[in-house]
């Protein structure tokens, strides 16, 4: 770039290369000048018509240079409107992008302040959910500390079997940690009729050797925890069908109930024989779900026995029942008969309005030649008004 006039040029524009060639021929001009003045006097004439051709070029590239000189005064004049009016441009569209930014940002913020608030309460519900964890790693942690203990186990699976059997008998249905002939007490005695009697239901629970099994990871362990398991059960099955089975007094039988469903499937999977040799000594193991499906059937054989009991009763209410039942009909016919003798009336007591609505109109219209033969004497006895009417 170049500078000329107070505008700026490109060194291959028209404008540079005008004032480079005028420059020049200014030194060729000078030059000529130079070469002249060594030769004689005799080309001085020569020289003069030079000169004055280069004087003429020399004006008139001064001309050409103030025309120039105007075109770009011109062109600057041009390049300004053209570079406010960009720049007005620039402006507006800066001024929009501006505002679109703003608008974005505010939009993003907007939905980060609504995501946190999300987060938010999400974390609260995390920070719920965690706290019933916690709190149920606790219960857990006292069901393990309850079950570690035989006596604590004996009282958890006696209260479930209490939540059970009230829910699916009446209160006096049945006698929990009753006290037998023998002195043994039992967890619950239900009080079914004779046969088959009342009959125990005994709470077991064994833990131990069903978590052995669960911890058996070698043959031999297993082998080892299957023994144990058979040990626990057939002494569980021996105590009950020795204290709880009393001729007489008890049922022909009695019930093993284990507050594990786990534990029974267990039985029912993997030792069949232990299942077997309860029937043979008429104890029946149970589970919570089976214990009331038995019980309900209970309740069942409670009902019938109850209504055998009570059969006297129900045959007199029902004597008394047929007696009001036939009272009853007696005065339906009765209210019957004063219903039909009261349409019977009100019929008799329209025809009779209807008949005197009629008289009232012909007296209205003096109609007397209709009311003489009516009102003429008669010969005889008077009619009562009931034929007249």
């Amino acid at each position: 770039m170049i500078t000329l006039f107070g505008q700026s040029y490109a060194w291959n524009s028209p404008e540079v290369l005008i004032l480079g060639g005028a420059a020049l021929v200014l030194l060729i001009f000078l030059f000529l000048i130079l070469r002249t003045a060594t030769r004689g006097a005799q080309s001085t004439a020569p020289l003069l018509r030079e000169m004055g051709w280069l004087s003429q070029r020399v004006q008139g590239l001064s001309d050409g240079q103030e025309r120039l000189a105007g075109g770009l005064h011109h062109v600057g004049e041009n390049q300004a409107v053209s570079q406010t009016a960009m720049l007005q441009l620039m402006e507006t569209r800066l001024t929009e992008v501006q505002r679109q930014m703003n608008e974005a940002l505010h939009g993003t913020a907007t939905r980060t302040a609504r995501s946190l608030g999300d987060l938010h309460q999400r974390l609260e519900t995390i920070d719920k959910a965690q706290a019933n964890i916690e709190k149920l790693s606790g219960n857990v942690l006292s069901l393990q500390d309850i079950l570690s203990n035989k006596q604590t186990r004996g009282a958890f699976g006696e209260i479930q079997l209490n939540d059970i059997v009230q829910k699916a008998l009446p209160a006096d249905a049945y006698t929990m940690q009753a006290t037998l002939s023998n002195g043994r007490r039992a967890d619950c005695l239900i009080h079914l009729p004779n046969p088959p009697g009342p009959i125990v239901i005994d709470a077991k629970f064994p833990l131990e050797a069903y978590e052995a099994i669960r911890r058996a990871d070698t043959p031999r362990m297993a082998q080892e925890a299957a023994t144990l398991m058979r040990g626990a059960v057939r002494a569980h099955i021996r105590a009950i069908s020795e204290k709880y089975i009393l001729e007489g007094e008890t049922a022909d039988g009695a019930l093993m109930f284990l507050p594990s469903e786990a534990v029974y499937a267990e039985l029912h999977a993997n030792f069949p024989e232990l299942v077997r040799e309860g029937f043979t000594a008429r104890v029946w193991i149970v589970s919570p779900t089976t214990c009331m499906a038995t019980l309900n059937t209970m309740r069942a054989v409670l009902k019938d026995a109850r209504m055998r009991e009570q059969a006297g009763a129900i045959r007199k209410e029902l004597a008394a029942l047929y007696t009001d039942v036939t009272r009853l009909t007696e005065r339906v016919g009765n209210l019957d008969r004063h219903f039909g003798q009261a349409a019977k009336d009100l019929e008799e007591i329209k025809i009779s309005s209807d008949k005197a609505s009629r008289r009232a109109r012909r007296l209205d219209n003096f109609d007397f030649e209709e009311l003489a033969p009516e009102t003429a004497p008669q010969i005889g006895p008077t009619p009562s008004p009931q034929a007249a009417e």
